[in-house]
């Protein structure tokens, strides 16, 4: 993979249609493997997406609600693997997507934090080394010993940034979680963003934000219809995104 962190090579995956709880359950346990041929039981999610992500590098991807955005992460991360094409990727991952998504609602704060660490693999005395820091950053000490149930989303996503940041992964993969919190927080995690950058991870950020990806990334894509759409430079993709919008 020469200096590739990721590289996606002619990526699809389908979803099925009008399925939700026990009848999406179904639908993958006995039929995900043995697709019926009709069109109307399946969407493409994701079409044929090619990107080659190097060591290092901060990467956007925007577009519209529906477009692929948060399924492109979760293929990269490993938890959905595609129906066609293949992904590679170099070195350890960590996915933050959404407000607290993998919190325990019924454990503290300080909980979370050992249960999150033990399972990116992480031994109890490393979890300890890293506790204080994790909870300095994330500014919520006075709360840190009550249930993640009792937090707001802020709070959660405060947390969850400063678990994720500080497990130092070689591949970052952030799920529209840039945005929340107040503008102190928000500045803290992009340096530690560049932080983590100056030592060679590579960050992957999905956001409808312009400033934010303007800012931090090197290159941004848009993805619309599960479809790559845009080259990689910043103006493109925004260009694409407004058009998008109106």
């Amino acid at each position: 993979m020469n200096d590739s962190a990721i590289s996606i090579n002619d990526v699809a995956l389908d979803y099925p249609r009008k399925k939700k709880g026990v009848g999406l359950l179904r639908e993958f346990i006995t039929g995900r493997f043995k697709k019926v041929p009709r069109k109307d039981r399946w969407f493409r999610a994701l079409n044929g997406i090619n990107l080659d992500i190097k060591k290092g590098e901060v990467v956007g991807i925007m577009g519209p609600n529906g477009s692929g955005k948060s399924t492109l992460l979760r293929v990269i991360a490993g938890i959905y693997a595609p129906d066609e094409g293949s992904v590679e990727v170099e070195g350890r991952i960590t996915l933050l997507a959404g407000i607290g998504t993998g919190f325990n609602q019924d454990l503290t704060g300080r909980e979370n934090i050992k249960l999150t660490g033990s399972i990116f693999g992480f031994d109890s005395k490393s979890i300890s080394d890293m506790e204080e820091g994790i909870i300095d950053f994330s500014g919520i000490r006075e709360f840190i010993d009550d249930p993640i149930r009792t937090y707001s989303a802020g709070m959660r996503a405060r947390l969850g940034f400063a678990i994720i940041s500080n497990l130092e992964p070689d591949i970052l993969l952030l799920d529209e979680v840039m945005s929340v919190g107040d503008h102190e927080f928000r500045k803290k995690s992009r340096a530690r963003i560049d932080e983590l950058v100056q030592g060679d991870a590579t960050v992957v950020i999905v956001s409808h934000s312009k400033s934010i990806l303007k800012s931090m990334c090197d290159k941004v894509y848009g993805l619309h219809n599960g479809e790559i759409v845009t080259d990689g430079e910043p103006e493109s993709a925004f260009e694409f995104y407004e058009s998008e919008k109106e």
